[in-house]
């Protein structure tokens, strides 16, 4: 079972993008982020007939997020139980063939200090107290998504660079660091060996083409989906088609 999450930085702008990774790497479950739709336009006909079914939760200009899957999805909830802000479409929960799945895009907090990283902080400790309750779930769970956290000095290019970014905040990777402390597993860390690839490159000054990127999208896992983790990784081919998202895919596959 591969699972990935892809934030496509607009979804109607980027859909010939979206449906061509579909249509060439098959992954059976997707969670996207940055729809930047509101629900009614999400373009379900055109995503069913490349053969997945889909949830999704929209908002105008902003935020956004969906589910999408080639195996019947059991929509569990869309948002945090106790979200700061309802008013943000941020986190989808579903049940997919015996595996729960999270995916989510989390707060992105700049400027740093301010009310936005006041709110990161809020949503990604409510994120971590929720998801505690899923942990001890009988059945892999999967945490995957835009964490909009860079987790260590290994996972950016130029760290001194980023020094001044809510990504790379103190509190935010503590956040992350406690969650890992609570028994969840960074998926490409363990499968990379701590040497981890990036899935972010800014559009400017060649980041791409010269690997100066970070690593903000992440897949968590219990014990039970760790057990089946066979292969993990980040396609970088669509980050370099034109028009692109500054994003590339992150997978995980499971064993059956």
């Amino acid at each position: 079972m591969k699972i990935a999450t892809y934030n496509v930085n607009g979804v109607n702008g980027r859909l010939p993008i979206l449906l061509r990774w579909l249509d060439e790497t098959r992954p059976d479950v997707v969670c996207l982020q940055e729809l930047k739709s509101p629900s009614e336009r999400f373009p379900a006909p055109a995503i069913a007939k490349a053969g997945y079914q889909s949830i999704w939760h929209g908002q105008p200009r902003w935020n956004g997020v969906a589910l999408l899957s080639r195996i019947e999805p059991v929509e569990i909830r869309r948002a945090l139980p106790n979200d700061p802000d309802l008013s943000q479409s941020r986190y989808l929960e579903a049940a997919i063939n015996g595996v729960l799945i999270a995916g989510f895009y989390a707060p992105n907090g700049n400027p740093w200090p301010g009310p936005k990283f006041d709110y990161k902080l809020a949503w990604l400790e409510e994120l971590r107290r929720h998801t505690a309750t899923m942990f001890a779930a009988k059945a892999p769970v999967v945490l995957i998504g835009d964490w909009n956290i860079i987790p260590t000095e290994n996972d950016v290019y130029k760290p001194e660079r980023w020094k001044d970014d809510a990504l790379f905040a103190p509190e935010a990777r503590e956040i992350y660091s406690a969650m890992l402390a609570d028994g969840w597993t960074d998926a490409l860390n363990k499968y990379f060996k701590g040497k981890p690839p990036f899935t972010f490159w800014n559009y400017w000054r060649q980041s791409f083409e010269r690997d100066a990127g970070i690593r903000i999208d992440h897949a968590l896992l219990n014990r039970r989906a760790v057990r089946r983790l066979k292969a993990a990784g980040v396609d970088r081919e669509p980050r370099s088609w034109p028009g692109t998202s500054d994003h590339a895919p992150v997978w995980i596959e499971l064993k059956d």
